[in-house]
């Protein structure tokens, strides 16, 4: 497996999200919940739509999924853009459908074809470092250390057995850590 790089220019995530909602919005929420939610590739394209819509046809607030390759319950809240983006997404969608179908027959869209829409995405906005569908996890730890949660929290969300791997795996790099002692200065 390659090894991909988070997103970490927020401009650049903005940008990617107003070019996929302006051309598809099955993408557009694709990458958007990817993002906000640190889900695993695999995870996402299992989704239903019964999986984030109530009964009555309402984005849920919350959602419980058992996670592929750990095989672990996995509950979280969605966040306010989530919810947005899957409200203006899922207007017209039968409950037991794949979240995200393919064109051509109704059941998901794969892992490849996954990787090309966050690719091609990603290089039309200008980002040139390695991308692919791990990319969205990635961002999501990485903001989220950014933003100052706790490396261990962070751990716990994207279950990695230590806070080094997960630092590594989001791609905080030495020059970021010695950024720290340069800048703090009290």
């Amino acid at each position: 497996m390659e090894f991909v790089e988070p997103i970490r220019d927020r401009k650049k995530i903005e940008g990617i999200k107003k070019l996929l909602r302006g051309s598809n919005l099955r993408d557009y929420a694709l990458f958007t919940l990817g993002i906000n939610s640190g889900l695993r590739v695999s995870d996402l394209l299992k989704l239903r739509v019964s999986d984030v819509l109530d009964e009555k046809g309402k984005v849920k607030d919350r959602i419980t999924l058992r996670e592929k390759k750990t095989g672990k319950t996995k509950a979280f809240p969605f966040s306010d853009t989530v919810i947005k983006a899957l409200k203006e997404y899922l207007a017209d969608f039968h409950p037991g459908a794949a979240l995200f179908p393919s064109r051509k027959g109704g059941e998901s869209i794969t892992r490849q074809h996954a990787y090309r829409i966050i690719n091609e995405a990603a290089r039309t906005v200008g980002i040139q470092d390695k991308i692919g569908t791990h990319t969205l996890r990635k961002t999501f730890g990485y903001h989220a250390y950014i933003a100052g949660v706790d490396v261990t929290r962070i751990q716990a969300l994207l279950n990695h057995s230590s806070p080094k791997e997960t630092l590594r795996y989001i791609g905080i790099t030495q020059d970021e850590l010695d950024d720290v002692y340069l800048n703090l200065n009290l």
